[in-house]
């Protein structure tokens, strides 16, 4: 079952004539992982990020087609396109989560990193902050590294523990879907490591799509895979039929190193 439908999407960015993505069309499954890869410009941070219209955090972007988001109070799909309100893309951003290449703490205690999105959501109540903390720490695989200094600044611990504080932040605030726009490419394998199985664990509370150069990383963690090429989805199928049985010699090349 799809927790978010992308039908004959397409875009583009201001001041630009040709679009960026053409006509794409798959599905995010729920409590699956759908890995995006392709070559560098191919287009699949784009797609990653029109799925929380993070672009609209500057103006003059073109969208066409839509992305239908699974409600899961009334089991409905919704068009993320038609929002336009300041609370409605904060909702759609507590709903579908990011986190980026690069890890992005804010510059507060490990504990208010954690609450700022719960407190947002109007969660004021400490006890329950604290409940809920707590368990996004467990949920990121942190707890048990951070939780006897969680008034020390966050900008203290290493690249992989500010990565999986971020996952715990976007989890705090129970979303669908979590985007990672190659989450562990700053990271050294114990590490990358550490968050593939993350994700792997986090998929049974929540839908995932990763953008990923990192080949053996798609197939190792993801469900799906889809392999983009200069802004067209070329293919879209279960990861063991992309990475055994592609259907087009394109997908072949890229897999098999080959391409270009």
């Amino acid at each position: 079952m799809p927790v978010m439908n992308i039908q004959d999407f397409s875009f583009t960015y201001p001041n630009v004539s040709h679009p960026s993505l053409k006509n794409i069309n798959m599905k995010i499954r729920k409590n699956k992982i759908t890995a995006l890869i392709g070559p560098s410009g191919c287009g699949k941070s784009t797609l990653l990020r029109s799925m929380n219209r993070i672009h609209d955090l500057y103006p003059g972007n073109r969208y066409e087609g839509t992305i239908d988001l699974l409600n899961d109070s009334t089991q409905k799909m919704e068009n993320i396109l038609d929002i336009k309100k300041e609370n409605e893309f904060i909702e759609l951003r507590q709903r579908v989560g990011m986190i980026f290449q690069k890890p992005t703490p804010f510059p507060m205690s490990i504990f208010d990193n954690v609450a700022y999105g719960l407190k947002i959501a109007g969660i004021k109540n400490k006890s329950e902050l604290a409940g809920r903390v707590e368990q996004a720490l467990k949920d990121g695989a942190l707890w048990k590294e951070v939780n006897d200094r969680l008034d020390k600044s966050a900008m203290g611990l290493s690249g992989g523990q500010q990565q999986r504080l971020c996952i715990a932040r976007a989890v705090a605030v129970k979303p669908e879907v979590i985007l990672f726009d190659e989450p562990t490419s700053a990271l050294d394998p114990i590490s990358t490591g550490a968050i593939e199985e993350l994700l792997v664990e986090l998929k049974k509370d929540v839908s995932i799509a990763i953008v990923t150069h990192n080949m053996q990383q798609a197939s190792r963690i993801s469900d799906y895979t889809a392999f983009m090429y200069l802004g067209d989805l070329i293919e879209f199928d279960k990861t063991e039929s992309i990475f055994l049985n592609p259907k087009e010699k394109q997908t072949e090349d890229y897999i098999t190193g080959r391409f270009g």
